[in-house]
Formats: structure tokens, C-alpha cells, sequence
């Protein structure tokens, strides 16, 4: 299994009725490919947020990563939504 960790935190200026919409399209696409296996999205207490995307192969991420619309919506966030942002992809070793 592969486990992507978004971490991020809003600008504060960032346009929230715009973040909605495009977070439902995404989850909408990356739902459609497949190995996808799940999404969870957290939000700490200091206000950073974490979404845990599972894959089932290196090959369901990559077509994610490459998806057309994700890397628009990838822009977008520099752009318009994130402060800061930072990605950590992860190979399950074991499972307990």
C-alpha cells in the first residue's frame, strides 16, 4: 500500500467557497481511479490540516499525480489556498 500525507495550511486570505467545490471534484476523480483505497482529512488543533491518501501500487498514485485536472487543482492551491503545503509519499512495510 502506498500512503501519500498532505499537510498544509490555508492562506488567510484564501477564497473557502472556492476550496469546497474543488475538494469535491478531486475527491470525485481520485475516487474514479483505479487502487485508489480511501481518503481521511484531519484538522490540528494550531489549525495545520492533514489528508492521508491509501493506494494499493505506486501505478494508481502515478496516475493520480498526472491526472490533468489534479495538476491544475495542484496550482491552484499554491496559488490561491496554501500558505505552506508539504507531500511525504509512503510504502507500507507492515501492518500491525
Amino acid at each position: 500500500m502506498i500512503v501519500v500525507v498532505f499537510r498544509a495550511r490555508l492562506r488567510p486570505d484564501a477564497d473557502m467557497a472556492a476550496l469546497g467545490p474543488l475538494y469535491e471534484e478531486m475527491y470525485g476523480l481520485v475516487s474514479q481511479i483505479p487502487g485508489f483505497l480511501a481518503v481521511k482529512d484531519f484538522t490540528a488543533g494550531d489549525g495545520e490540516a492533514v489528508t492521508i491518501v491509501e493506494f494499493d501500487s505506486m501505478t494508481a498514485l502515478e496516475q493520480w499525480k498526472q491526472h490533468p485536472d489534479h495538476l491544475r487543482a495542484k496550482e491552484r492551491g499554491r496559488k490561491e489556498f496554501f500558505s505552506e503545503h508539504s507531500i511525504q509519499i509512503c510504502e507500507e512495510h507492515a501492518r500491525y
